[in-house]
């Protein structure tokens, strides 16, 4: 389902697209994705990655502390250590994002 203004897929359009496709009122389906979210959230938090197939995982990556520079000043700054998510497509979703800019 294409984004109505073309530029980003909101949690709302989820919903719709769940209201239309299998027929749930539009409360049960906004709720639903905000279950799916809250679940995915809550599995980062926990330190579980989170891997949806045929999409995508989400991993957590730990970084170390480092030294970092103010590109404005060029003075040093400490960067502690933290903890990041990233996201790594499948292989499926790699070839049809890359198939949607064929003419």
């Amino acid at each position: 389902m294409p984004v109505e203004d073309g530029s980003t897929l909101t949690r709302a359009d989820l919903a719709e697209a769940l209201h239309r496709t299998v027929g749930l009122s539009r409360n049960e389906a906004l709720h639903m994705v905000e279950q799916i979210l809250a679940r995915m959230s809550d599995a980062l938090a926990a330190g579980e990655n989170v891997k949806i197939t045929n999409f995508g995982t989400f991993l957590l990556n730990d970084k170390a502390e480092r030294i970092g520079r103010n590109p404005k000043t060029g003075v040093e700054v400490p960067v502690s250590a933290r903890r990041v998510v990233t996201f790594r497509p499948s292989q499926g979703l790699r070839d049809q994002v890359a198939g949607s800019l064929a003419p």
